[in-house]
């Protein structure tokens, strides 16, 4: 079975998005030129899995960002095509976490990409993370979509590094512990 990798930022006080669902505020001139890890991270990565809300926002990209598989869970895509740019690149599917991590098993996936608040949320619940990367973007949102939700009982979590940038970016790597 696949293992689990999350790689996201958050606003210092824990959102990853405005109510409204805008990146605006990821987007820094302060953070050009620095590598925080991203394309180390994905080169290791075999898919994507992801929820209909961050499917939409990286819809608003200039171009489709990825080069890997992206599975989109979401009820409401599930029963609609994929646009015709996509094919190929992109699936929609009503899978719940263990289903597609199964599905992507099936086809060869080692290590995937977890992103998106609820996805993440409802994969850590399942005990399907194995680690996270989480990259604290020194501004305070003061309400959006938060990070973490609601869990059965406590997610023990082992620090294993952080790194803070010139930009004021800090990111820390835990594993989570099973």
């Amino acid at each position: 079975m696949p293992t689990g990798h999350v790689f996201i930022a958050t606003s210092l006080d824990g959102f990853i998005a405005r109510t409204d669902g805008s990146l605006d505020w990821l987007i820094r001139p302060e953070h050009e030129g620095e590598d925080h890890g991203y394309d180390a991270f994905m080169s290791d990565i075999d898919a994507i899995v992801m929820g209909r809300g961050t499917y939409q926002a990286v819809l608003g990209f200039d171009a489709w960002p990825y080069d890997k598989p992206v599975l989109v869970l979401s009820r409401s895509l599930a029963a609609t095509p994929v646009p015709d740019a996509l094919r190929g690149k992109v699936t929609f599917a009503d899978l719940t976490p263990q289903a597609a991590m199964d599905h992507l098993g099936a086809q060869g996936a080692a290590r995937v990409y977890v992103d998106g608040g609820q996805i993440v949320q409802a994969f850590l619940r399942e005990g399907l993370v194995h680690d996270l990367i989480l990259s604290r973007i020194p501004v305070l949102l003061g309400t959006g979509r938060s990070l973490f939700g609601a869990l059965d009982g406590d997610l023990e979590l082992t620090h294993q590094a952080t790194t803070a940038f010139l930009s004021g970016l800090v990111q820390s790597r835990y594993l989570v512990r099973p």
